[in-house]
């Protein structure tokens, strides 16, 4: 794509920007994960904000360092953490559509607030999908710019889809945004394999604060804490649900995400309810959560609600 045809030329990013959609689905059975947005709500709002498929392409900026040169006037949108973005010298406020022209640059610094921005574009971002998406993988090779799964580069070109319409902008309700900074309380739907591990370590799991571990990327996230001992012994591999929260040998949690493998062998509490996952995306290393069980029909009609708010 020649600079020409952009809306925006990428000047500085790192390998944890990538182009997310709503994530690749039906092709488990080939040992293909889901890939996606991580914090799928903020990726939602995102393209709310412009009127476009839900579901549509954004550019995940995760921990900011990044930097685009406007090529064309547009209306883009901005959800998730506080990255300290900038368009040019002027402060730039996640969680609304803003106009930019051409000439501009739009700035991202690091976070003061949650992990994750989400950056949308009219029609959402072009790119070639493969097995219906185009979210990048890099592992497997799949999604992103060009099909091959690597995240932005530097002298890569954005285009989008979409009209540029600069003159209607809208912001989300507050009621609706999400607040990054508490410790928050993850809902764990509780799985089969609960009853295999011992009473404390049950009791500790509910009642204890966990330390995001600095080994946290897209594929999972370790919890640092009381030490869980399972009574099962071997297992059969089986089925990794996102959210899944499996306790290898050493008792320390970890909870798989977008990028996680399609099957593993370890023993799992349960999986995190998505709106949970959501949140977990925007939570740094260091930071603490809390586990708090929940079940699966609750957890059913809190979803319900929440995909309400898109209705």
């Amino acid at each position: 794509m020649s600079a020409i045809d952009a809306g925006l030329r990428v000047l500085r990013s790192s390998p944890f920007i990538q182009l997310q959609d709503g994530g690749r689905f039906g092709v488990r059975h080939l040992g293909v994960t889901q890939c996606g947005a991580l914090d799928w709500i903020a990726h939602r709002w995102a393209n709310w904000l412009l009127g476009n498929p839900l579901t549509a392409a954004v550019v995940e900026i995760t921990l900011g360092n990044a930097e685009f040169e406007c090529y064309r006037d547009a209306t883009l949108a901005l959800t998730g953490a506080d990255l300290g973005a900038r368009l040019d010298d002027q402060p730039l406020a996640p969680w609304r559509s803003f106009a930019v022209r051409k000439g501009q640059r739009l700035t991202f610094a690091q976070p003061r607030q949650g992990a994750r921005a989400y950056l949308a574009a009219p029609g959402g971002f072009q790119a070639p999908s493969v097995l219906g998406s185009c979210a990048s993988m890099l592992r497997e090779g799949l999604g992103g710019l060009q099909g091959d799964g690597r995240a932005i580069a530097i002298g890569d070109s954005l285009t989008w889809a979409g009209n540029a319409n600069t003159n209607v902008m809208r912001q989300i309700p507050a009621e609706f945004i999400p607040q990054y900074q508490a410790a928050p309380h993850l809902q764990l739907v509780l799985g089969s394999q609960i009853g295999d591990f011992r009473g404390q370590s049950l009791f500790d799991t509910f009642n204890s604060e966990w330390l995001i571990d600095q080994r946290a990327d897209r594929m999972g996230i370790r919890l640092n804490g009381p030490q869980l001992q399972c009574q099962r012994g071997s297992m059969i591999s089986e089925g990794i649900p996102q959210g899944a929260v499996q306790v290898p040998p050493d008792g320390q949690p970890i909870i798989l995400l977008n990028d996680r493998q399609t099957i593993g062998g370890y023993p799992r509490l349960g999986a995190l309810t998505p709106e949970a996952v959501a949140r977990l995306a925007q939570c740094l290393p260091g930071q603490t959560v809390h586990l708090t069980p929940t079940t699966q029909d609750s957890a059913l009609l809190a979803q319900r609600r929440l995909l309400a708010q898109w209705q």
